[in-house]
């Protein structure tokens, strides 16, 4: 049981690389997520059960560096993980191939910028005085809750966006990694800051894989 409770603490240290020591939590929910992304960019139907792990360890992480909507982003990971695992596993035993791509209306964009927009000035709002209605639970004050809220909204689209196979998921996921990357080296864990480089990376490379194979069947 300690050993189960020291895995799970950002207190614990599994090796320090350029003075900065890296805990067991961070390092194997990294490796999860990152095995994550990998997949889904290839259409890879184990994307889903390799992110629910992932997901449950950043979770925890966030939760106690004081991130509070990442750690609640990471509960709706879980759920949409499981929901967009059954909807693959559907569609792949229907035609024994790799799931199609769709893109969306201008309109139908132009609706969830409008959503994104309000519903991350409200969760703004929440973050900056959760911590005075809920102490118990929030002892610290959020901290960047402008930019913790918006990427997580966009990151909530984008995640649905991407159950439903919609090519936009990859421009969010993408605009995502950039603010990511400079919001979590600001927060000292720079271990998961280089994640979200990879992340960008493969966001690239799933928008322009994902743009290739949907054209691909249009030409069918």
């Amino acid at each position: 049981m300690e050993l189960l409770q020291a895995f799970f603490s950002v207190e614990t240290t599994a090796f320090t690389l350029l003075g900065y020591e890296i805990s067991w939590l961070e390092l194997v929910g990294t490796i999860f997520n990152l095995a994550c992304v990998i997949l889904i960019a290839r259409r890879n139907i184990w994307t889903w059960p390799v992110g629910i792990v992932g997901v449950i360890l950043f979770g925890i992480l966030f939760y106690q560096i004081n991130l509070y909507a990442d750690a609640l982003e990471q509960v709706y990971y879980l759920i949409t993980g499981i929901a967009g695992w059954y909807m693959w596993a559907q569609l792949k035993n229907k035609d024994k191939k790799k799931v199609a791509i769709t893109t969306n209306t201008l309109r139908a964009n132009l609706i969830w910028i409008g959503v994104i927009a309000t519903i991350s000035a409200a969760t703004t709002w929440l973050l900056t005085n959760v911590h005075t209605w809920l102490p118990a639970f929030f002892p610290a004050p959020a901290d960047l809750p402008a930019l913790d809220a918006t990427t997580t909204i966009m990151s909530f689209v984008a995640q649905f966006l991407m159950m439903r196979r919609r090519l936009e998921n990859w421009v969010l996921w993408i605009i995502v990694d950039v603010i990511a990357i400079g919001l979590y080296w600001y927060k000292d864990v720079p271990f998961v800051a280089l994640l979200y480089v990879i992340f960008l990376i493969n966001a690239i490379y799933g928008f322009t894989s994902w743009r290739k194979a949907m054209r691909q069947q249009e030409d069918v």
